[in-house]
């Protein structure tokens, strides 16, 4: 009796499936199957999303049990704990090559792979297009996003955002915003129409997350501190607006790349000092970011768990075999550039005025006007040029050697234990008041945090004299909101000045007052989910993956999203046309979940 019952049960179910929009033919080719229960994990930001995908699931015949958080700390606390089948989450590639919109969240040895995703063929395609010419990488890499999802599910596409801000044109200057694809908002372009108001009023940022974990470049690679760490640590190479690798507001007057691509070599300028904060205020340190402080800090970026056990960047900066210092004006003269065949001292000699007449490895040394500078040499172990993408990502801001270890040498970073060990960077510290802590080499200075927000002023160090870079506005204040339409309203208020991050929803109401502005374009956000691959899982079953993948249907999103979405395949697509796209199929998605529940046979 009970069998008839949980058949006929099926029954209904496969019925009510179809009656959501299956066709006859449809109906036909369904299988009835038991009750498979999925649950959802999602922050309260994504719940809009975690809702259209419950829906898709349902109607495909699941029972959806929703796990819904109030931020990324608890969303991290239940993946951790394994709470989940499938996690909403996302994916920027802030830093514009394809290595890294995959290495991070599919390689095996990945700072982010969630679920894990354990896979040789995996790895061995990523390590294979990180080698490879842009051309026969894009083979490459459209093979690896086909076993990804057509053929192993690995992971659960939602859509591709655009990046949409908005910014009050009354009181800011459309030639200091900038909204690039990639990188996070550059704070020192910011200007007020009436400069009068650069050092006398606070220009108030936002972000939903005030959950912020570390403000050491090394430790997070999230939402909560990217934009914060990219604005208080230079680093020694940028992206354009549109991802182009370039040296404005870097620490480096000019780059050059030796032949092979194998030897990257970096001119720094003496223009850009530390900053502190003293006093409730941000203060020039008078101590140069120099070449000590380059080294340092890259080989920390690189060093992994043997620098502090929560390191979180590793697998960016892997491919680096050694920085240093070049002291041999030599070695210039004769390595050939790989582009031009030129050597490498008239590449990075065309970046300045004044040319290169010596080298130094000592600070005090340092004289630019006069034809002394100092170079970085950045070595990897085969020819790698998307190094140059990593060397401008956060996690390799440049950090003072001293300060960082006046914290961190007190205890064995392999060993680090966050419950008792202060480090460098420690966020509940800084709201504690020890914002002497940091050392800032970027245009801003942290001088105060709380639960509702950081203050900001400009490094009175940074490229002052350079009226192209260094800040125009003294004081940013970064406001935490935790959710996008109360933000939406701060800004419509008149509370917020910049909105880093519009709702496709909201665009209308937004664009109504002619007060804002609001800039769009593509970006490589990626929507997508993850799915519990954790051993005992039952979405270790590439089958119930496929079930789910194929009941999914992203027109859906982007109709929610007023079509200010698009379509994606996985994070590899926003750079590769791969010409991969998928397609909601609830047949297929059926015979999938009946074959996972052993009800028929491949």
């Amino acid at each position: 009796m009970k069998k008839i019952i949980a058949l006929a049960l099926a029954m209904v179910m496969a019925f009510s499936l179809v009656a959501c929009g299956g066709s006859s033919d449809e109906e036909s080719e369904l299988i009835a199957t038991n009750p498979e229960t999925i649950r959802i994990l999602a922050q309260s930001s994504s719940e809009a999303n975690a809702n259209i995908l419950r829906d898709q699931l349902s109607k495909a015949g699941f029972t959806v049990e929703m796990n819904t958080v109030p931020d990324s700390a608890s969303w991290r606390q239940q993946r951790e704990a394994g709470n989940y089948e499938i996690a909403l989450t996302g994916w920027t590639t802030v830093t514009g090559n394809v290595d890294y919109a995959v290495r991070g969240i599919y390689h095996s040895e990945g700072d982010y792979n969630y679920g894990p995703i354990l896979d040789e063929k995996v790895d061995q395609l990523i390590d294979k297009g990180a080698e490879e010419t842009a051309a026969n990488a894009a083979v490459t890499y459209t093979e690896l996003e086909n076993y990804l999802v057509t053929e192993m599910a690995y992971t659960l596409p939602i859509y591709a955002s655009m990046k949409m801000m908005a910014y009050n044109n009354e009181l800011l200057t459309a030639e200091g915003i900038f909204q690039p694809k990639s990188r996070p908002g550059r704070w020192e372009m910011y200007e007020y129409v009436d400069a009068a108001n650069n050092d006398t009023r606070t220009l108030t940022l936002t972000q939903t997350s005030s959950a912020v974990s570390t403000l050491d470049p090394v430790q997070a690679n999230d939402g909560t501190m990217n934009t914060l760490s990219g604005n208080q640590y230079i680093k020694i190479i940028n992206l354009s607006d549109d991802d182009e690798i370039m040296t404005d507001s870097s620490l480096s007057y000019s780059y050059a790349v030796g032949e092979g691509n194998t030897t990257y070599y970096f001119l720094l300028r003496d223009d850009v000092h530390f900053a502190k904060a003293e006093n409730g205020k941000a203060v020039d340190t008078g101590v140069l970011v120099a070449a000590d402080d380059v080294v340092y800090s890259l080989n920390r970026a690189k060093g992994g768990t043997a620098v502090i056990s929560t390191h979180k960047t590793a697998s960016l900066h892997n491919h680096m075999e050694s920085i240093e210092i070049v002291t041999d004006l030599e070695e210039l003269k004769t390595v050939k550039d790989s582009d031009t065949g030129a050597a490498i001292l008239d590449t990075l000699n065309a970046g300045v005025e004044v040319p290169v007449a010596a080298l130094t490895a000592v600070d005090e040394e340092v004289d630019n006007a006069n034809g002394t500078y100092q170079v970085v040499k950045v070595t990897t172990p085969y020819a790698f040029p998307q190094v140059l993408n990593y060397l401008a990502h956060q996690s390799a801001g440049i950090l003072h050697k001293e300060q960082v270890e006046l914290y961190n040498s007190k205890f064995d970073g392999a060993n680090y234990d966050p419950t008792k060990d202060i480090c460098y960077g420690d966020y509940a510290q800084i709201k504690g008041g020890m914002t002497d802590m940091l050392w800032c080499s970027g245009p801003y200075q942290l001088i105060k945090a709380d639960d509702y927000g950081i203050e900001y002023q400009k490094n009175p160090g940074y490229m002052p004299e350079d009226e192209r870079f260094a800040p125009s506005i003294a004081n940013i204040y970064m406001k935490f909101i935790k959710d996008t339409s109360s933000a939406t309203s701060a800004f419509r208020a008149g509370e917020v000045d910049i909105l880093g991050s519009v709702s496709a929803t909201d665009i209308e109401v937004v664009e109504s007052d002619a007060k804002n502005t609001v800039l769009k374009r593509s970006s490589n956000g990626v929507t997508y989910a993850v799915f519990n691959m954790l051993e005992g899982s039952k979405m270790c079953d590439v089958n119930l993956r496929k079930a789910v993948l194929y009941a999914i249907n992203q027109n859906d999103f982007i109709a929610y999203n007023n079509g200010y979405v698009m379509p994606v395949y996985s994070t590899v697509g926003t750079l590769v046309e791969t010409g991969n796209v998928l397609t909601q199929d609830l047949v297929a998605s059926n015979k999938y979940l009946a074959t996972y529940q052993g009800l028929v046979t491949e």
